[in-house]
């Protein structure tokens, strides 16, 4: 390989960093002490063909957030210097709780939204249901003393659940 296909590809790499640093910035619209990056749902980054370009997977395949994070990403690498864009999104494989990251999972816990707990693969029995009981923690409080309110909250990723303990309602973000 020539010192320039060398310097080209360093350079694309380099840029393929600075894309993902970007796009890693952006908030989710539904949860803003959260970005992309702590949800998981930013998967690819990278600089091709004189464009920067991003893969992101939805925690449902119908989430009504995707239209504005795949916005966002594309204002913020265009606000940064990169005229060519290429937002795309990615159904396959599912996005998982267990993509979140733990900073993401503590950034809920401190919003007052409880994150979810154990992992998505563990606990499934071969018809693929959960075989076990959810005790999930008050974020207010501490307490396992909580109970499910309704499976659906304030949006499809999160259940409403209540605090025995303190009273307190609050969210739940489901292990998918």
């Amino acid at each position: 390989m020539s010192a320039v296909a060398k310097s080209q590809l360093s350079r694309e790499h380099s840029l393929a960093e600075r894309v993902w640093k970007i796009a890693a910035t952006v908030c989710d619209p539904e949860v803003p002490v959260l970005t992309i990056e702590d949800l998981g749902v930013l998967r690819e980054a990278d600089f091709a063909d004189g464009t920067a370009k991003v893969t992101l997977t939805p925690t449902y395949s119908g989430c009504p957030a995707m239209d504005t994070m795949k916005a966002d990403v594309e204002s913020a690498l265009k606000a940064e210097g990169f005229d060519k864009v290429e937002v795309k999104m990615a159904l396959a494989p599912a996005w998982t709780t267990d993509w979140m990251s733990e900073e993401g999972k503590q950034k809920l816990s401190e919003f007052g939204i409880a994150p979810p707990t154990g992992r998505a693969a563990l606990g499934r029995t071969a018809q693929g249901k959960v075989s076990l009981s959810l005790q999930v923690k008050c974020p207010h409080c501490g307490s396992l003393n909580t109970k499910e309110l309704t499976r659906f909250g304030s949006t499809s990723c999160k259940a409403l659940y209540s605090c025995n303990a303190c009273q307190e309602p609050f969210d739940y973000f489901k292990v998918h």
